[in-house]
């Protein structure tokens, strides 16, 4: 399932749904992500994410189907806002359902790789002294390309 929303959402909440009635899954593995107080060694007051609805989506269901290609998951869960978020909120919630943990923690590792640098957000920092936006790091891509050799 994905949903890109402005919205908040209760991570917690959202999880325990994913899993309830599952009986076959001995596996959910989730990872959140929330917005920071501080960047770069200064203070950010706020994140604004940007999404091109209905493209956002397109792309975000093709890293999911090739995570469901790679990994024997059961079902998986993507949930990502946009919009103007303030730190502590909640930005982004994976979550994979397996038989077994490795890969359920493999299936989320992966999305999280692949949307942290090929899902079309835009991300700009707000912060006191202005707004700087945000491109993936160096080590995001390294995480990325990693996937691409073959290793797990």
């Amino acid at each position: 399932m994905i949903r890109v929303q402005t919205a908040p959402f209760d991570p917690h909440a959202e999880t325990a749904a994913f899993a309830k009635g599952r009986g076959e899954a001995g596996a959910l593995a989730s990872f959140i992500g929330s917005v920071r107080d501080s960047a770069h060694g200064g203070e950010v007051s706020a994140l604004e994410l940007e999404a091109y609805l209905g493209f956002t989506e397109k792309q975000i269901a093709a890293i999911e189907a090739e995570a469901r290609q790679r990994f024997d998951v059961i079902d998986t869960l993507v949930i990502h806002r946009y919009g103007r978020m303030a730190p502590g909120e909640a930005i982004v919630l994976v979550a994979a359902l397996s038989k077994h943990r490795r890969e359920a923690l493999q299936a989320v590792d992966y999305l999280m790789d692949r949307l942290k640098t090929e899902a079309p957000f835009w991300k700009k920092e707000l912060r006191p002294e202005g707004a700087e936006w945000i491109e993936p790091r160096s080590d995001d891509r390294a995480s990325r390309a990693k996937w691409d050799e073959g290793k797990k």
